[in-house]
């Protein structure tokens, strides 16, 4: 049987998360004036949260990928049977492809790309489309990231 994956208890728990996946130096005394509790509470909840394994570490965001984002879209693949795993091992290799997930639904895959450049990103499409036992892509090009907790 499978471990019992990490899991957040409330609605305090989620507020916080979210909260820290906006700002992850935010002080203990700022999260907690904004939950509206206190910060020894923020706190506990914080060692709780790490030592259970749902807040696996922090992370610094660059200012390229914040004020030069150049251009992304997600990307739907539709794949022949059993080559996932070749499609998976190509597109791991390409730097661009910022994350990919299994899917349910129409597509086997949605990957997350970004490009410098249009010129840039129609030359990864293609290069995605031409791999062996890609049977269609559906790209959609993100205009605007109104919520960003990555």
């Amino acid at each position: 049987m499978p471990p019992t994956p990490p899991a957040l208890r409330d609605k305090l728990d989620r507020e916080l998360i979210a909260l820290l996946q906006a700002n992850a130096r935010e002080s203990a005394a700022t999260l907690a004036r904004k939950l509206g509790t206190a910060r020894t509470t923020v706190l506990a909840r914080l060692s709780r949260l790490e030592r259970e394994g749902v807040i696996a570490g922090y992370t610094v965001r660059l200012a390229q990928d914040v004020l030069n984002q150049g251009l992304q879209a997600f990307v739907g693949l539709t794949l022949q049977p059993k080559a996932g795993r070749e499609v998976e091992s190509h597109l791991e290799r390409m730097p661009e492809v910022r994350q990919l997930c299994a899917v349910s639904g129409e597509f086997d895959y949605v990957a997350l790309l970004r490009a410098e450049s249009a010129v840039r990103m129609n030359a990864l499409l293609d290069e995605i489309r031409n791999l062996e036992g890609v049977i269609k892509t559906t790209t959609s090009v993100a205009l605007a990231w109104k919520i960003d907790r990555t």
